[in-house]
């Protein structure tokens, strides 16, 4: 409402605050792209492993940590001010030291999320070309107590510009999502006191009453303010009566809708192209139907959730390792060797912690859904192709490698959920062993069948002899046919 603020202004660090706290379109702006980013839960994939087993163990730890809401809202806090700080705090480990990773099962674990005014003075970043660290980070402090780099992490949002000072950051860092937007943003608390005075007005009633008289007395004064108040009192099914030169009207408001409408419109569009976003994140317009459907908008709005959430991974990652170290500890690999004997019987702690590591994969489902029978019609395109393929080399191979053909259909069909709901699960040892077996035998016929061919053992035909000599052994008759 400020009447001096002109575009160009940038907001301090208290108007990013006050705009999210209290403007319509505040926490819309820096929460909602993250929120949708996050209505998914990923995929996550172990291979070589007991998978569903191990991703039980994840999500259940993932879940204990609240590792969604932390990084949710270390994304949300630098989209407010441009910049800010997560880090891991460990009871009875002093914050400027690392965290043993072995230790993480046992600690007791907290994640603080630090905005600007809480690392002040600690990421201002360097604006000398000539170094080393020139606009990076390098490390952060609290109220004057330091952080080690390896529990913490920065995220900036946008990237930052050479002798640009962000007055909202405190630092020559990022942009908050507000600052090219400040002005449309005041704009819409406008359009808000419009809202309001055409609400109050919509409700006045115009009575067109005949005039009484030059000279109103006390008693047609009295009439005049009856028939207002039955007006007034008036609702569905109540009948009044007024004279056939009298009208009751409501304000006309027709030319309002058109002008104020497209404003209104153009506000929020101006908005939401100033934070670089899709203006159907501000108007909560209803996705679903277009999202099913894949249509062109739900289409660039999906491409550009997809970045959202490629600019999150460094969170998601910062909390995978976390995770992984508390969910997959030497305990819970204890029960994983007394279920799964014959796989992990006699391996090494460290060795399956960092397979499962190395094969631990996280990713995004796609926003654009489609309905069942479509994607089960591409099961089934998949399914033949498998098909296709393994009739076209199985024949040319020897056993060990129609193998590994088998184990390739297998993994291709257990990732067909929509087809097969249970997995396959062959014994490729004993697969290779009768294979090899049934060539062996296959071989051992044929060396049998070529000497014992019957053939063989029958008296050869006579060589054949010209066709003269054939023509004379004829008839007479025949030969003159011939």
């Amino acid at each position: 409402m400020c009447d001096d603020l002109q575009p160009g202004d940038e907001p301090s660090y208290q108007v990013c605050k006050s705009i999210y706290l209290w403007h319509p379109l505040g926490a819309r702006m820096a929460e909602s792209p993250i929120k949708m980013a996050q209505s998914q839960q990923r995929e996550i994939v172990i291979k070589d492993s007991p998978e569903e087993f191990l991703r039980d163990a994840f999500l259940e730890e993932w879940d204990e940590l609240g590792a969604d809401e932390n990084i949710a809202n270390l994304y949300k806090t630098s989209r407010i001010y441009g910049i800010a700080s997560i880090a891991t705090l460990a009871e009875g480990v002093p914050s400027d030291r690392p965290i043993d990773p072995k230790r993480l099962a046992d600690l007791k674990l907290g994640f603080n999320v630090y905005d600007p005014l809480n690392t002040a003075g600690s990421l201002v970043l360097n604006q000398n070309p000539n170094d080393i660290d020139f606009q990076k980070f390098s490390g952060i402090a609290v109220s004057g107590v330091p952080y080690h780099r390896s529990r913490t992490l920065t995220v900036m949002n946008e990237k930052p510009v050479y002798i640009a000072y962000t007055n909202s950051a405190f630092g020559f860092v990022g942009r908050s999502v507000y600052q090219r937007a400040l002005f449309p943003l005041k704009s819409y608390i406008n359009a808000l006191v419009t809202d309001d005075m055409v609400t109050r007005k919509a409700g006045v009633m115009i009575a067109k009453m005949k005039p009484v008289g030059s000279i109103v007395d006390n008693l047609m004064a009295s009439m005049a303010g009856v028939k207002r108040q039955l007006l007034k009192e008036a609702q569905t099914n109540n009948v009044i009566s007024i004279s056939i030169d009298e009208a009751i009207e409501t304000l006309n408001m027709q030319n309002i809708d058109g002008a104020y409408g497209m404003a209104r419109r153009n506000i929020i569009e101006n908005t939401a192209t100033a934070a670089d976003m899709p203006a159907q994140l501000l108007t909560q317009d209803s996705l679903s139907a277009e999202f099913h459907e894949g249509t062109e908008d739900a289409k660039r709005i999906a491409g550009y959730i997809e970045g959202v959430r490629k600019n999150m991974k460094p969170g998601y990652d910062y909390f995978d390792r976390i995770v992984q170290y508390r969910a997959w500890n030497p305990e819970f690999y204890k029960i994983v060797q007394e279920k799964y004997p014959e796989q992990y019987k006699g391996v090494a702690y460290t060795k399956a912690f960092y397979d499962w590591c190395n094969n631990f994969k996280a990713t995004w489902p796609s926003l654009i859904t489609e309905p069942e029978s479509e994607e089960i019609k591409v099961e089934e395109q998949k399914f033949k192709a498998v098909l296709g393929c393994a009739e076209v080399m199985l024949p040319e191979m020897d056993a060990a490698n129609k193998a590994r053909v088998f184990m390739w259909m297998q993994d291709s069909f257990n990732e067909s959920k929509k087809l097969f709901p249970h997995p396959l699960d062959l014994d490729f040892d004993a697969l290779e062993e009768h294979l090899t077996k049934r060539e062996e035998q296959g071989a051992a016929l044929a060396e049998a069948g070529a000497a014992d061919d019957p053939d063989e053992k029958l008296p050869k035909p006579p060589a054949p002899r010209a066709d003269s000599d054939v023509v004379r052994q004829l008839p007479r008759r025949k030969r003159d046919h011939q």
